[in-house]
């Protein structure tokens, strides 16, 4: 995609995306909750720093978009002419335009696997969840939900974000990312634990920095199978950006 033609573009996905919400969506206040859980708060609110497409730090919170899937940072997308873009990046700059030290509020839906905190966030009533397939930047995690499947078709119809030409799931781009790391992993366990000044990190095989992080179990370093496994050895997720 060409440098010049995606901040136009996003820039009028924002503005429409901001015109239809605030019509349709109702104000924060009037956000339904759920029940704490273990004496959580069920609505979150905070400024907004921006992990990636689909994660996001309210507060000291760090959330993960519910129902939606946004591509890997590392991730790339075409253009209907096969043109290839960075729809990674794309993603988390459509969520920073969004979300990126505004007073976001979310509404706390549970959490997943690991523990992290999965909600439906809103900036002046905006849903930016459902904002991210409409964009055609995120996809709807059907996996987990069918919330946003009627947004995503529309998205697709239009052709526009990710939906402009082939691309790959984010969910299928992480497993074919796991299935190539594995192989060359001591016993298939391709996560790689780095220890650094900025302390003990680990990495993913779709992070943008897997590649550059040399294996040294003399410095500390360790292979994990899991990201529960690395969690509880202290190690904490790498920063994408």
């Amino acid at each position: 995609m060409p440098e010049s033609f995606f901040p136009l573009r996003l820039s009028r996905i924002c503005l429409r995306a901001g015109a239809l919400f605030l019509l349709s969506l109702p104000p924060i206040a009037a956000i339904a909750t759920t029940a704490p859980e273990n004496g959580q708060p069920a609505i979150i609110a905070g400024l907004g720093r921006v992990v990636d497409g689909d994660t996001l730090d309210v507060g000291g919170t760090r959330v993960r978009l519910e129902g939606i899937d946004a591509p890997e940072i590392a991730q790339t997308c075409q253009t209907a002419s096969g043109e290839t873009w960075e729809c990674g990046k794309a993603a988390a700059a459509m969520l920073r335009k969004l979300a990126e030290h505004q007073e976001v509020a979310c509404d706390r839906t549970g959490f997943d696997r690991y523990r992290r905190t999965l909600a439906t966030c809103f900036v002046d009533g905006i849903n930016i969840d459902e904002a991210m397939v409409r964009a055609g930047l995120a996809w709807a995690f059907i996996k987990y939900s069918t919330v946003y499947i009627g947004i995503e078709a529309e998205a697709r119809k239009e052709k526009i974000g990710v939906w402009q030409g082939p691309a790959q799931a984010p969910w299928d781009f992480r497993r074919n990312e796991w299935q190539v790391a594995e192989v060359a992993a001591p016993k298939g366990c391709a996560i790689k634990g780095n220890v650094s000044s900025h302390g003990r990190i680990y990495h993913m095989p779709w992070d943008p920095w897997y590649d550059k992080v040399k294996m040294d179990d003399r410095r500390g370093k360790r292979w994990f199978c899991s990201e529960e496994e690395a969690a509880l050895a202290g190690w904490r997720p790498a920063s994408p950006n």
